[in-house]
């Protein structure tokens, strides 16, 4: 018995889903038939203008015209302000006290890329100290998630605040040369903080502690 209800109410569910015309409330448009003569298509034409719609969209365009108040962005002049959370294309910082490169060499942002795109090479220097001797970000391949940055223990690669990445080649790289902050900006005191991901927190000098080598 209870089979055979459960067998009839999907039946009867079947039959309301097939039947379009079940409900009472349906609100049918009175739809004309589309002119086929060329006297119907002008005659219909001329019942559309006359509605007023043409001339309530041609005073919008006016009012809007005489107003002078242009909000087109003269590109490339002028560019709309980037949020500091924005993951733009990447660059390489320095250290503000001697301007040297911020970057260890220690590869996490290659590790921990999950698009593969960032290539590194290391060296030893004269000083037996470890140096970056090629770097390379396909930007192509990039998906800008940001990992590199957040991963970086120095703050080394950041992204930048340059969002244009227009190539003739998709899968162009940028190079370290070319991501590295110029070593008159750093000194000077032009290159800016990274505000973004893997960013230091606001304050976060006042809760260091100090080494027992301090006092």
């Amino acid at each position: 018995m209870h089979t055979h209800d459960t067998h009839e109410q999907h039946g009867h569910g079947e039959s309301e889903l097939g039947n379009r015309y079940i409900s009472e409330h349906y609100y049918y448009v009175d739809i004309a038939p589309y002119p086929t003569t060329p006297w119907g298509k002008f005659s219909r034409a001329l019942k559309r203008t006359l509605r007023g719609e043409l001339f309530v969209g041609l005073w919008v365009v006016l009012r809007e015209m005489f107003k002078f108040d242009i909000h087109t962005v003269q590109y490339p002049k002028e560019k709309l302000l980037v949020g500091p959370r924005y993951r733009a294309v990447h660059a390489m910082q320095r250290l503000f006290e001697s301007g040297t490169e911020r970057c260890i060499g220690c590869g996490l942002c290659e590790k921990i890329c999950i698009s593969n795109c960032i290539r590194m090479e290391t060296r030893l220097d004269e000083k037996s100290r470890k140096e970056v001797s090629e770097y390379t970000i396909n930007l192509g391949r990039c998906i800008f998630c940001g990992y590199c940055a957040e991963v970086c223990p120095e703050l080394a690669i950041v992204h930048g605040p340059r969002y244009e990445n227009v190539s003739e080649q998709r899968a162009h790289y940028i190079d370290y040369a070319g991501m590295l902050t110029p070593i008159d900006m750093a000194i000077s005191g032009e290159q800016k903080e990274f505000d973004g991901f893997g960013a230091v927190t606001p304050h976060e000098d006042a809760r260091v502690k100090q080494t027992p080598l301090a006092y």
